[in-house]
């Protein structure tokens, strides 16, 4: 173990700064999207995510009796609001979520109140 850990030391030392520098900035997109990937595969399966004025995913198909979560990640309020008005929820704030379960089939669209143009869409089979 002293070994390796003399071993380290020898070529940290031959280590620039500059050569640190290098190294960084081409591993900092690498952790950024292994960071990223891990947030995705962390969703829950019946999850739509608010973010950067988007729902994710934008469709999602689920069978009846499935409750689905939206969760607000972006830095402003929305809320979620189904076309005919089959569900509403409040303004959400920073990570705050909405939960509503579909008890029949049919397809249901929505949107965010404040910023209409954000749109999805949930059907239920």
């Amino acid at each position: 173990m002293q070994a390796l850990m003399s071993h380290l030391r020898i070529v940290m030392a031959r280590f620039s700064s500059g050569r640190a520098v290098v190294v960084a900035m081409l591993l900092g997109p690498v952790a950024g999207a292994l960071l990223a990937f891990g947030a995705i595969a962390a969703q829950e399966p019946n999850e739509v995510t608010i973010d950067n004025f988007t729902f994710g995913p934008n469709e999602l198909t689920v069978a009846v009796g499935t409750t689905v979560k939206w969760v607000n990640h972006d830095d402003i309020p929305h809320n979620v609001v189904n076309k005919d008005k089959v569900f509403r929820s409040k303004a959400l704030d920073t990570d705050d979520s909405y939960s509503f379960t579909f008890a029949s089939a049919g397809t249901f669209d929505y949107f965010c109140g404040l910023h209409p143009h954000m749109q999805g869409k949930i059907i239920v089979k």
